[in-house]
């Protein structure tokens, strides 16, 4: 055990002094790092309670993931049912189902025909048979369709998944650094972002859904009737999104959908420096918008976002250059805003704010403080004991923790993971078991030495015999922590991560970095006795 080959040994110190390399830029201010290479930028990142910001917690609308689920269906069964030229009276939305009346004949075939809408849940669901939709023969001629429990908390978890990805992008786009979002259970999402003080501007960006459809007016009907109750089933009166509230007349069908856009920057108009939102469409949206505004030259159309008008100007010429712009009055930072929301996509379902916490930099700081003061502590209490109880030996056992904790910090660093305040607790903790394997060690170097072996063959045998008993407790050990990383959230995982973390390096640092600095010295000093 304690035979060392020379490129085994330069192993060794080469492993422990890259990755305690990777810690140096935590030492040097941000500005001067961002001058490094890109490669050599990497370093721990404050969590939230260390460094203050905000902490929202989002759920996603159930009900409106529920009822847009029972929309499609719905769609899907007029088309089908068109499609087959069979005739149906009835299609309705009615509770948690969607029925349809077809005549006697055509009952059978109409079955079949939206049975074929029902498809496999995937993933695990997919294997116990579960399907999207159950279709029923309720009689007389009527057909439901019932969405089931498991097929709408898929849509609920897919909702979320990509609501995940548009608030990421949305959050990204305001330059904070190293945002925390995560999913917590079926229907919420976690959205923390260090260092952000006023969340007003986050919670704007984060609670609108930013559907974006561009839509005919209906000129033929005034507001006046539509106050009235007149108006047409095709149409749907949307108010304006500036006061004073305005009233329009809009056609339901959308001529082009925000999915159609590419790009989204604010401006300002050349002719009335205002602030305005220039947009562009793919392909496909370029061309669908030209063709719409070929058809309807001189009539007006509306720009609607989230249900509300934001402008509704007269098509002058047709616009076929796949691009244009929105202006409504707009403040040079809802231009922003509008922009950010455009580029990152509609949500699928609107969040709804349900738990909302801002830490202030002072708190951050005092948290900083008494981390630190308690690692100190812990720490010099722990040096001074190895000391005194296995003198020489606790010098070597110090030395193996000091490397241990800096590569601790090392792989944090090489992973951009966020420092949380239980994940300094989780690095003390890591001192304590890196030093209980020097312990466990020592004390076997011990017993060896009164059973009556040598110097160096009690040393052998000490290293040799205490390794399965170290390896039994870090493993115990790992487990816990990856239990915690899974299973836990926030706070809990970050002391997981420097928790596992640690277990790793102790395991590196007490059976080569200790050894290989014990052999070093058996082999310079030859001992006949043992300083332990």
């Amino acid at each position: 055990m304690l035979y060392f080959t020379r490129w085994k040994a330069l192993a060794v110190i080469a492993t422990a002094l890259l990755v305690c390399l990777c810690a140096v830029p935590n030492f040097f201010p941000e500005s001067t790092v961002k001058t490094w290479p890109k490669w050599a930028q990497r370093h721990l990142v404050l969590g939230l309670d260390l460094q203050g910001g905000s902490h929202i917690l989002l759920e996603v609308d159930a009900k409106s993931v529920k009822k847009d689920k029972l929309d499609q269906v719905r769609d899907d069964a007029r088309r089908t049912l068109r499609e087959a030229r069979i005739g149906y009276t009835g299609l309705s939305v009615k509770q948690d189902a969607v029925e349809v009346r077809v005549k006697e004949p055509d009952l059978e075939k109409a079955l079949s025909k939206l049975r074929e809408l029902s498809q496999p849940l995937g993933g695990i669901l997919g294997s116990s048979g579960q399907r999207s939709l159950e279709v029923s023969d309720a009689g007389g001629g009527l057909i439901r369709l019932t969405v089931p429990l498991a097929a709408i908390n898929e849509r609920i978890r897919q909702s979320v998944d990509q609501s995940i990805q548009i608030v990421e992008r949305r959050v990204n786009e305001l330059g904070t650094v190293e945002p925390l979002i995560q999913r917590q259970g079926l229907d919420r999402i976690l959205v923390q972002v260090p260092g952000l003080q006023d969340p007003t501007r986050l919670k704007e960006l984060l609670g609108k859904t930013a559907k974006l459809d561009f839509r005919m007016v209906d000129s033929a009907v005034s507001p006046d009737q539509a106050a009235q109750g007149r108006v047409p089933p095709d149409d749907e009166v949307l108010m304006s999104a500036q006061a004073p509230k305005v009233p329009y007349v809009i056609k339901k069908e959308v001529l082009v959908s925000g999915a159609d856009l590419t790009d989204a920057q604010p401006g300002f108009d050349q002719r009335t420096s205002e602030p305005i939102v220039t947009f562009r469409f793919n392909t496909s949206g370029a061309r669908k918008f030209a063709d719409a505004t070929l058809r309807n030259v001189g009539q007006p159309f509306a720009i609607v976002l989230d249900n509300e008008v934001i402008s509704a100007p007269v098509i002058r010429e047709p616009i076929t250059g796949g691009s244009g712009q929105i202006s409504g009055n707009f403040t040079v930072q809802q231009a922003n805003d509008l922009a950010i929301l455009l580029r990152a996509g509609a949500l699928p379902a609107p969040l709804t704010i349900i738990e909302e916490r801002t830490v202030g930099p002072g708190l951050g700081q005092d948290s900083i403080e008494k981390g630190e003061l308690a690692a100190y502590v812990g720490s010099i209490l722990v040096i001074v004991f190895m000391l005194v109880t296995y003198r020489l030996f606790g010098v070597f056992a110090n030395i193996a923790v000091a490397i241990n904790v800096a590569m601790i910090f090392g792989v944090l660093s090489l992973l951009n993971a966020t420092l949380t305040l239980p994940g300094i607790a989780g690095i003390v903790l890591t001192v304590g078991i890196a030093v209980d394997s020097n312990v466990l060690i020592y004390e076997r170097i011990r017993e060896e030495l009164r059973a009556g072996r040598t110097a160096i063959t009690a040393i052998d045998a000490g290293f040799k015999r205490a390794l399965a008993t170290i390896l039994d407790s870090n493993i115990t050990t790992f487990i816990a922590a990856a239990v915690l990383f899974y299973i836990g959230t926030g706070p809990v995982r970050g002391f997981a991560v420097t928790l596992g973390i640690g277990i790793l390096t102790t395991v590196f640092t007490a059976f080569e970095v200790t050894r290989l600095i014990v052999a070093a010295w058996v082999r310079w000093k030859r001992p006949q006795n043992v300083p332990i």
